[in-house]
């Protein structure tokens, strides 16, 4: 069973995961930052950078680069810290939703945290729950209207959906 300190990242895992992280970063800033469908459905593809990181990574260190991956992406958009707060958000619930989704025999400390690994159904249900949680904060942000609360959910529900599908896609082509 997995528990928080059952086994140490090696300096080669510790730079695959770097490398991951900057590549969401720079696929978001750089790519798919035009990625919009009928205005409604926003692509944050950058959101792995944060689901996607090792079960065993410390809480206070997820947060942290929660927080630089959300400034990073406000700086290049403009947005004041609104994807600064969604990704700490996200970051900070992850363990717990982590937790939610844990079997009961627990995961086998080899797994790590990627689509092959750990299979679609429980892949998407885990990416789509953080992705909806980090757009709602997100748009519910921009909007600071509660009256545009229906056209927020609709983007929330839009955005979810597109995003989830082109992490799950570039899942496809990652090798464990």
């Amino acid at each position: 069973m997995l528990t928080a300190n059952s086994h140490k990242m090696t300096s080669k895992s510790l730079f695959s995961q770097v490398l991951i992280f900057v590549f969401y970063l720079l696929l978001q800033i750089f790519f798919v930052r035009q990625l919009v469908l009928f205005d409604y459905a926003f692509c944050f593809v950058y959101v792995a950078s944060i689901i996607l990181l090792p079960f065993e990574i410390n809480k206070i260190t997820l947060i942290l680069l929660g927080f630089v991956a959300g400034i990073t992406v406000d700086i290049f958009y403009n947005t004041v810290g609104a994807n600064a707060a969604a990704m700490t958000l996200i970051a900070f619930l992850r363990p717990n939703v982590i937790d939610i989704l844990t079997p009961q025999r627990g995961y086998d400390e080899r797994q790590t945290l990627s689509l092959n690994s750990m299979g679609l159904s429980w892949f998407i249900t885990y990416a789509a729950s953080l992705i909806f949680i980090h757009h709602f904060v997100l748009f519910l942000l921009e909007a600071s209207d509660w009256g545009l609360f229906l056209p927020v959910i609709a983007k929330v529900i839009c955005s979810t959906i597109f995003t989830t599908t082109i992490v799950v896609i570039i899942q496809f082509f990652r090798r464990d």
